[in-house]
């Protein structure tokens, strides 16, 4: 029995775990790298027709973005699921692939104007189609032996409709081990989904790292602080861009939006649209509500009792053709425009920021994590100019994150989930950027007792002697700036954490005279009692 680290290790997205036990070779997700790489990821070991199955955590396409490549490549085995997830993927891989499809013939357009060849699309709508057809859904918290010797298990991971933690209980040659892979670990009190739900035991375990180096600042009330933020906004004539995962994030914010309304909590502004531009943010909607009794939590279930869909309301617009995303730019009301992507890498929401980016009276409002080198990142951390369709826009439009509205756990939830699980004989850290996966290990290491270990791709462990057989090097991408993988990890915690304070500052402008005088005290002070 050995397993290989292949995606999402020392990086967020392209998760990928390979695992061979059983006469089986295994796949624990197959995503799709978002943004930039930072570290070179190793190949498959075998090639796509000798795969036998793919155990699937959630939806999300940094985790099942390949499935279609893969069949395209030949694999003909079985993607194990739970039902939710399964009904996501069944919209979200057909977007993917139309997503590829578009802007192949996008980018062939302008290399034949060029005399040049035309593009490939990474995979086609038959891809996608044939990866779908492989899906073998399970419910919640029900053992199923999958082939001899090899049994799964889904637990709720509450990150995302459907999303799971995956127990795998390998037997061979009279030898038994058990690991447990945590998906995305959700953050507790999310609306909608139920918090996430711990596992009892393990001999090996793979754990997410995305906040493993961060608390995150939750507001005391999620709806106050989006009102906060629209009141404002529209108060100055302007709208609010939200760029969106358009499952999960989304019906989030229709969650958050209705409440809004229903408490009348905009004072001057009643009966502003709302905009959801993303066809496939439509059809997910109605996944959740197909799902609700299996994944919904109590407060939204207590709607649905009422004969109230908790994520709909009057004045809400669903566009999708193409033609009624144009027309929502021509609406000169103040609005909320959410739309796909949620890091801005590709769909519709380029086109709403390309519009409104430049215009001082709108906010474009983040509340989803941002990978490293992505727009979304980008400006964040307050790039002034950025590139769309190949122009420049001057980005004068309020940028603003909401705190706290994560679909992770941050540091506490995750050791939370860790610490449940008895019998641990070592941790793996993966789906994080480095400084995050490095300290999220030193922390496992000092408050669990537990060995743990983040791996580079490459790096194998045989799972029966419980012995790393290959300590992979990181290979950075020859481009980009190499991360010290040898710094001290709470080092590491340090800058990102005055990266967090010079954003306060920068942001600080508009804050009262009282509050900036507050927060330059606190700082002479820390600096002080540190003798900086």
């Amino acid at each position: 029995m050995k397993m290989i680290f292949i995606g999402a290790t020392h990086e967020v997205t392209g998760s990928c775990t390979y695992i061979e036990a059983c006469g089986k070779k295994l796949l624990v997700d197959f995503g799709m790298q978002q943004g930039l790489d930072m570290f070179e990821n190793v190949e498959l070991p075998v090639a796509a027709s000798d795969i036998d199955y793919v155990l699937l955590t959630h939806a999300h396409i940094d985790h099942s973005g390949l499935l279609p490549l893969l069949y395209a490549e030949g694999f003909k085995g079985e993607i194990h699921s739970s039902g939710a997830t399964a009904n996501l993927c069944s919209v979200m891989l057909q977007d993917s692939a139309h997503i590829q499809e578009f802007e192949a013939e996008w980018r062939s357009r302008k290399a034949r104007r060029k005399g040049e060849p035309d593009y490939k699309p990474l995979y086609t709508m038959d891809d996608a189609l044939g990866a779908i057809s492989k899906f073998v859904p399970h419910e919640y918290d029900t053992s199923c032996e999958i082939c001899e010797g090899i049994t799964v298990y889904f637990r709720d991971a509450g990150h995302l409709l459907g999303s799971s933690s995956i127990v795998v209980t390998l037997t061979e040659n009279g030898e038994t081990r058990k690991l447990a892979f945590s998906g995305d670990i959700g953050n507790t009190d999310q609306p909608l989904i139920r918090d996430p739900q711990y596992i009892s035991d393990a001999d090996y375990v793979v754990i997410e790292s995305t906040y493993g180096n961060r608390v995150h600042n939750r507001p005391t009330d999620y709806v106050t602080a989006l009102a906060e933020v629209l009141q404002r906004t529209f108060d100055r004539g302007g709208s609010v861009i939200i760029p969106s995962f358009a499952v999960g994030r989304t019906q989030e914010m229709l969650y958050f939006i209705r409440q809004i309304k229903e408490k009348k909590l905009l004072k001057g502004h009643d009966g502003f649209p709302v905009y959801v531009d993303s066809p496939l943010a439509n059809e997910a909607t109605n996944i959740f509500i197909n799902n609700r009794e299996s994944c919904y939590d109590e407060e939204a279930l207590a709607y649905v009792r009422q004969g109230i869909n908790p994520i709909t309301f009057i004045d809400l617009v669903r566009t999708v053709t193409s033609d009624d995303s144009r027309a929502i730019n021509s609406d000169s009301r103040p609005k909320v425009i959410i739309s796909a992507s949620g890091m801005c890498e590709a769909g519709r929401v380029k086109h709403h920021l390309k519009h409104n980016l430049w215009k001082p009276e709108c906010t474009v409002l983040f509340v989803g994590y941002q990978s490293v080198n992505t727009l979304g990142r980008s400006l964040i951390e307050g790039a002034k100019k950025v590139k769309l369709f190949g122009e420049t826009v001057n980005v004068a439009a309020e940028i603003k994150q909401l705190p706290g509205v994560s679909g992770h756990a941050d540091v506490n939830g995750l050791l939370s989930w860790a610490k449940a699980i008895s019998g641990v004989k070592k941790f793996f850290v993966n789906h994080g950027e480095a400084s995050s996966a490095d300290s999220l290990t030193q922390r496992i290491k000092d408050e669990l007792g537990v060995d743990a270990y983040a791996p580079y791709s490459g790096a194998e462990f045989d799972i029966i002697s419980g012995e790393i057989t290959v300590d992979a090097e990181p290979v950075a991408i020859p481009t980009k700036k190499k991360v010290n993988a040898n710094m001290n990890v709470y080092h590491n915690d340090l800058i990102a954490a005055s990266d967090r304070l010079a954003n306060l500052i920068k942001d600080s402008g508009g804050r009262a005279n009282a509050d900036m005088r507050k927060l330059t005290e606190a700082i002479n002070k820390l600096c002080d009692d540190w003798q900086l």
